[in-house]
């Protein structure tokens, strides 16, 4: 009879006759065929296929959104790269890459709202960002960005989930100025379609991504 997937670790015996217990499993296997160290990410075990199917998958606002499909973190990223795009123009492609890649790793940890992260603390921060740092060498940016491109991503995501709030959330205009603040500065046109916001499908959302990462990995 095999052994059930999720049963407790079976004791195993070293040289010297002690019983010991297997270590639990501190990787995850993704459909690239990488397995993914969750103590020690490398650069070399990430794929950016891996990441477009995982954030296509992730749901912004734990699933709280209107529309047939949940709003993907994937769709998510691109609408911050589009943001940061029109609101430090000319920014390098490269700049625009870490926009995309802000969200990276919750390829591998979700999309937990804010005051759960909170509530949670500094671990879940300190994993995030070591993911984080392994992504960005994986495809070519600095480990840690500049503090005025943080700076500068952070803004761009505040207002998205102005956007997101408003249009996907059911936040009242006046809840989201309080939580996210006022979007100003945006350009006409793009406000305009951002207050429109419609969920894409998974499979929508992670071809665009993946379309949008190699088009700046291009010309980067």
């Amino acid at each position: 009879m095999s052994k059930p997937r999720n049963s407790i670790p079976s004791p195993v015996s070293d040289p010297q006759g002690q019983t010991l217990t297997q270590a639990p499993r501190a990787w995850q296997r993704m459909l690239s065929g990488r397995r993914l160290d969750l103590l020690d990410p490398q650069p070399a075990e990430i794929e950016i296929d891996d990441i477009a199917h995982g954030l296509a998958r992730v749901a912004r606002w734990n699933g709280q959104t209107r529309g047939a499909h949940a709003f993907s973190v994937a769709q998510h990223v691109l609408v911050v790269e589009e943001i940061a795009d029109a609101l430090y123009s000319p920014w390098s492609a490269g700049w625009r890459l870490a926009a995309l890649l802000h969200d990276a790793p919750e390829y591998v940890i979700g999309d937990l709202i804010s005051p759960f992260k909170t509530a949670i603390g500094l671990d879940y921060k300190a994993f995030e960002l070591k993911l984080l740092a392994a992504i960005h060498r994986r495809f070519g940016l600095p480990p840690v960005l500049p503090p005025e491109v943080t700076a500068g991503i952070k803004e761009a995501d505040r207002v998205a989930a102005y956007f997101e709030a408003t249009t996907l959330a059911g936040f009242s205009t006046e809840e989201a100025v309080r939580f996210f603040g006022s979007p100003d500065a945006l350009p006409d046109a793009l406000a305009a379609r951002l207050r429109t916001l419609t969920p894409w499908s998974t499979e929508v959302a992670q071809r665009t991504f993946l379309e949008r990462f190699h088009t700046l990995a291009r010309e980067g």
